[in-house]
């Protein structure tokens, strides 16, 4: 099996940052996914190389080692050994114990260099004869809820695989976040641990606000009399109205802020960010007569 590129597996560049390799797994893990390509061997394979891909990129430890060492990279601590001690020749080869996260499949299914950890054995065994442990497959999920379902904790039940997960969703949680529930993943083989499961939050924003973080934003109209005169307002904000005052002579485009109306900060019970409001001012149409009338006359003042 030819040595696979973990870099144009994912499609990013070698000195693409921890998030983008995080982003470009996510993407291309959805794409492939065996619940959305069913049946399909060329996908099952793909999929398994983007994982293969993530479990090295996204550990730093593993990534440096991968970047110095290529598909020898698993010897890098011998390699490293060998330079430290002249009197320690060669490499030095040390098969028991090793596990690694895997996709799914038998070791086969691995690039040759994964392959060779175990010297070209049977699969579960190390090239001493000895049992290699596999770790269980990674589970990866997506998890669909509207804005205000996130606006506080919840708790929901999720069955995978037949089991049973009570997970509880905190407040705030972001849309594409992921977070990981260890050992719910694929069962271990030869006693090794099971697989986590990766459930990735789809948030979908129905309201009139616009959501960055803890913070909203929301655009609201105001009349041109007010705007010129004062006057007060209610404003919707997600726990209910508020009445707020409008100074006379507010300016198209001014912006308020309502401390701590806004969302949920994530895992800070009780802290909330903050609501910003973007006043437009409604020019009037349609106007009667006497309603034009009295802006001639206003214009006649020389009124700026």
């Amino acid at each position: 099996m030819d040595f696979i590129d973990y870099y144009k597996v994912l499609g990013v560049d070698k000195k693409a940052s921890t998030e983008e390799i995080k982003k470009a797994y996510r993407k291309l893990a959805r794409k492939y996914h065996p619940d959305l390509n069913p049946n399909d061997p060329e996908a099952e394979k793909n999929f398994k190389h983007v994982n293969e891909a993530n479990e090295v990129l996204s550990d730093p430890s593993k990534r440096r080692k991968y970047d110095e060492y290529g598909k020898d990279w698993q010897h890098a601590e011998e390699f490293e050994k060998a330079k430290r001690s002249r009197s320690q020749k060669g490499q030095q080869q040390n098969t028991s114990g090793y596990t690694y996260s895997r996709s799914g499949g038998s070791a086969q299914d691995f690039s040759d260099f994964f392959e060779s950890m175990f010297g070209g054995g049977s699969p579960g065994f190390g090239s001493a004869g000895q049992r290699v442990r596999f770790r269980g497959q990674d589970y990866n999920a997506e998890l669909q809820l509207s804005l205000m379902d996130v606006y506080t904790t919840q708790k929901q039940t999720l069955t995978v695989n037949g089991k049973n997960i009570r997970l509880t969703i905190p407040a705030g949680i972001e849309d594409g976040q992921t977070i990981k529930i260890k050992g719910y993943g694929g069962s271990g083989i030869e006693g090794g641990p099971d697989g986590d499961l990766y459930i990735t939050f789809s948030i979908t924003n129905n309201t009139s606000f616009k959501r960055d973080g803890a913070n909203l934003y929301k655009t609201v109209e105001i009349p041109l009399v007010k705007a010129v005169l004062g006057g007060e307002t209610q404003v919707e904000t997600l726990t209910g109205k508020v009445k707020l005052k409008i100074a006379a002579g507010t300016d198209n485009g001014t912006k308020v802020k309502l401390k701590g109306k806004g969302f949920p900060q994530y895992k800070k019970e009780g802290q909330f960010g903050d609501l910003y409001l973007t006043y437009t001012v409604k020019i009037p149409k349609n106007l009667t007569q006497e309603q034009k009338s009295l802006f001639e006359s206003l214009e006649k003042t020389n009124l700026t």
